[in-house]
This record gives C-alpha cells, sequence and structure tokens, in this order.
C-alpha cells in the first residue's frame, strides 16, 4: 500500500513537471510572437517617422527646397487662412499678405476641403494684388512692346487645388492659367474673324452678281458692278494669300535655306515694292546705314562707290517679306507728303532694321495686340486702305524664324518705329556652330538675341531722339 502511494506521488510530480515544462514552452513563445510584433511595430513607426529624402537629408530644409521649386504656386495654411509657409510664387501672385491668405475665395477653397475631407479643385478670378516690391511691367507711351508680349492684366485666372496635409494644416497649390485663358480668347476671336473675313467678300461678290443679272440691259450700271466684283474678288484673293504666307510663316520644321544675306539688298528691294503706291500718296522713303542717307537702289549705290553694308545668317525669303510688310504698312498708314525711313545699323554683332513712319500712330492699348492675327486698330480704315489684320502676324513668325526679335515704338498722331534685330551672320554662325567661310547654302536655325534698347520713332531711321 505504501509503494502504491509513493508512486502515485511521484507521478503527480512528474506530471506537474511537465505541466511546467508546457506552460513555460508555451509562455515564451507567446512571448516572443509579442516581441516580434512590438518590433515590427517599432520599424513601422520608425519608417513612418522617417524622411523620404534619407536619414543624412535635414527633414525641413528639404521640404521647404521641394515647395520652392514646384511650377506652382505652393501655401501652408489652416482651416482660418492663417498663412504657416509659402513659395516664392504665391507671393508673385499676391495671394499671401501679412501671414494670412489674401483671397477669400481661395479661404473659402480651404474651408471646403475641412468640411469635405477630400482635395477640391477649382478655377478663380482674383483681382491683381501686387505685393510691395512687386510691380507689373509698364509701358510708358507704348515703348517695349515686343512680339508676343501681353499687356499688365487687372484679372488673375487661377487654378486652385486644396487637400489637407495633416491633422490641421491644408497644402493649396496655385498655378497661374492667365495667359493660357488668353490664348484660348485668341484662337476663339481667330476663328471667329476668319468666318466674317471670308464671308463678308463672298456675299457682296454673290450679291453683286444678283445685281448685275438685273441690271443686264444697262451697260454701265455693268461696268460698276462687274468693278465692285473684281474689288471684292481681289480682297478675299489677297486675304486667302495671306492665310496661306502665315501658315507657311507657322510651319514647324519647315524647311528654311539659311544662307548669308545682305541686308541693305533685301531692304532696297522691299522699298522698289512698294514705290507705286509710295508714289501714289506722294511719300518719300529714304534709307540709311549706320546714320548716313544711302542710295535706294542698287545700281546707285555702284554709281555712287558705296561699299558699307550687313550680313546675316538668315532665311532670305523670310526676311524680305518681313521688311516688305512693314514698310507697305508704313505706306499705308501714313498721310500724303509724308516720309518713311528705313534704317539699317550694325553695332556689337547685332543688326537693326528700323522702319519709321509719320502715321497716324498706335493707340498705347492696342500695342500689345497688334501682332495678334486679324486684329486691327480701327477695323473700317483698314478695310478702306485694303489691309487684312494678317501682316504684322507673318511679320512677327518670319523674324522670328530668322532668329530675330521685332518690337514696336508708336504715339497717337507721330507716328511708329517698328524694330526688327537680328544676330550678324559671323554672330550667328558662332552660336550655331557653323563655320563662317561655309556659311552660303547652308540651312540652319540662328539663335534669338535680346531686344535693343527702346528708341523712338526719328525721320531718318537712325535710332536717334526725335
Amino acid at each position: 500500500m505504501g509503494d502504491l502511494s509513493t508512486a502515485q506521488t511521484v507521478a503527480a510530480v512528474v506530471v506537474a513537471l511537465l505541466a511546467l515544462v508546457v506552460a513555460w514552452v508555451w509562455g515564451y513563445r507567446v512571448g516572443r510572437m509579442l516581441e516580434e510584433e512590438r518590433e515590427i511595430g517599432d520599424r513601422r513607426g520608425d519608417e513612418e517617422d522617417r524622411s523620404l529624402f534619407g536619414d543624412d537629408v535635414p527633414v525641413r530644409e528639404a521640404e521647404h527646397g521641394l515647395i520652392d521649386v514646384m511650377p506652382s504656386a505652393v501655401v501652408i495654411a489652416d482651416e482660418r487662412g492663417m498663412v504657416h509657409y509659402y513659395s516664392p510664387g504665391a507671393r508673385q501672385l499676391g495671394v499671401v499678405q501679412g501671414g494670412w491668405l489674401s483671397s477669400r475665395e481661395v479661404e473659402d477653397i480651404v474651408r471646403e476641403t475641412a468640411a469635405a475631407g477630400e482635395i477640391v479643385q477649382r478655377e478663380i478670378e482674383m483681382p491683381v494684388n501686387y505685393p510691395a516690391g512687386v510691380r507689373p511691367r509698364t509701358r510708358p507711351s507704348g515703348r517695349g512692346i515686343r512680339a508676343g508680349d501681353a499687356a499688365p492684366t487687372d484679372t488673375l485666372h487661377l487654378r486652385v487645388r486644396s487637400g489637407r496635409i495633416t491633422q490641421r494644416l491644408y497644402a493649396v497649390l496655385i498655378e497661374d492659367v492667365s495667359e493660357q485663358r488668353r490664348f484660348e480668347a485668341m484662337r476663339r476671336d481667330f476663328v471667329t474673324n476668319v468666318s466674317h473675313e471670308l464671308k463678308t467678300p463672298a456675299g457682296a461678290i454673290s450679291l453683286l452678281a444678283e445685281t448685275i443679272a438685273d441690271a443686264a440691259d444697262d451697260p454701265d450700271m455693268v461696268r460698276y458692278f462687274s468693278g465692285r466684283i473684281s474689288k471684292e474678288s481681289a480682297r478675299l484673293t489677297e486675304m486667302v494669300k495671306r492665310l496661306i504666307d502665315l501658315q507657311k510663316a507657322q510651319s514647324v520644321g519647315m524647311n528654311l535655306a539659311a544662307a548669308n544675306v545682305s541686308v541693305l539688298r533685301v531692304v532696297r528691294e522691299a522699298v522698289q515694292e512698294n514705290a507705286v503706291q509710295a508714289s501714289a500718296k506722294r511719300i518719300a522713303i529714304g534709307i540709311s546705314f549706320n546714320g548716313a542717307s544711302v542710295a535706294s537702289t542698287a545700281a546707285e549705290a555702284s554709281e555712287r562707290g558705296e561699299r558699307g553694308d550687313a550680313t546675316v545668317f538668315v532665311d532670305e525669303e523670310s526676311l524680305r517679306t518681313a521688311v516688305k510688310n512693314l514698310v507697305e504698312n508704313a505706306v499705308r498708314y501714313s498721310p500724303e507728303r509724308t516720309q518713311v525711313g528705313v534704317g539699317v545699323t550694325v553695332d556689337d554683332g547685332r543688326v537693326t532694321i528700323r522702319v519709321v513712319d509719320q502715321g497716324i500712330g498706335i493707340p498705347a492699348d492696342s500695342l500689345d495686340r497688334i501682332f495678334e492675327r486679324f486684329y486691327r486698330v480701327d477695323p473700317a480704315r483698314s478695310r478702306a486702305t485694303g489691309g487684312t489684320g494678317l501682316g504684322l502676324a507673318i511679320v512677327k513668325h518670319c523674324v522670328q524664324e530668322c532668329g530675330g526679335t521685332i518690337s514696336v515704338w508708336s504715339r497717337e498722331g507721330e507716328g511708329s518705329t517698328f524694330t526688327i534685330e537680328l544676330p550678324t551672320a559671323q554672330a550667328a554662325m558662332a552660336a550655331a556652330g557653323v563655320d563662317a567661310d561655309a556659311g552660303d547654302g547652308r540651312a540652319a536655325k540662328v539663335p534669338a538675341v535680346p531686344a535693343a534698347p527702346d528708341a523712338p520713332a526719328t525721320p531718318d531711321a537712325s535710332g536717334g531722339a526725335a
């Protein structure tokens, strides 16, 4: 009996020991599992807190740098509109003042983001609010207008996108789309103007043809209306021709035969092509080179022994078209018995061609639009003089294809000065990596050069003060 009791006791002890071992093993495993979960959680926390830019990159510096290089203006603000950080672009747009959002509409977008809990995007219009130290471009008396420039606007078109980045802060991205909206408006105007300009002479021709049919027994009326049809037909033909010229000038990748071109020869040819129109209005066209009067024809220059000239590396037809159109406009919009001057100057690797008239001038509020297609300062006057509204648009594109720039100075009642600037042949070919000795016949695009300082119109087109 005693032996049985001892055996039972030993068995109970063994079972208890086994239970302890099992409990210890289970507890150890559970502990390891919990420890591993804690380690995984710690690693996740470290990864969440770690900078996206790397452990050795200061987070604040990297974040500010990222915001500053973004193309859109960036503002970090809270729901009240208090600004915690903003990029230089936000200051340029004037959306931040005194540490707060200055636009009520932008504030509303931030509040809408907070309420909706999602990204909100909207396009708004905002009056220009230039901050201290930032001023719009000014153009007193029309000076400094270049093709493609836009006059300072009073309204900004802004695309605003707002989203939450922390519990209480919001990122506001603001993109200025004013130029995009302006170009869209120009495109709509172009389509409207093309339709109108082509429909007007076409409708007139149809009406005149019907009138002739009704007046078939009256030779004088037939002769008169036939002349009107011929005039409207010529106008329609000129319009189509100008549109084709503009399309050619705007064609991307068109094959331009750049070569060494004599500027004075091109100027003389442009003047001769407008000689008949100038003579009809008794307008004298003078040519100067570096401030000195020169012959208006190559033959006369040869007789005088004139040798001065300027050479540019361009597509000759493009340059001739540009100068011809400028001289044509100068004659068209100048009163009778006035003067038109075409001056060529060479200085510091640049060739300047100025076409100066003593005409009616251009209003200041139209200067930034005169290079647009179909834009006319006075539509009625343009139609009376035969203008299509495409000449200066063609000039702009031709000059750009030559690697140059064009600008205009004008004042109403005093006249206008259109200035083309081109690099000399030597400067252009050096910049393009073309050997100067192999310039003729080599196709190349030449780089644009900066615009010349503003210059008022002068009778001799030499660039001096009036």
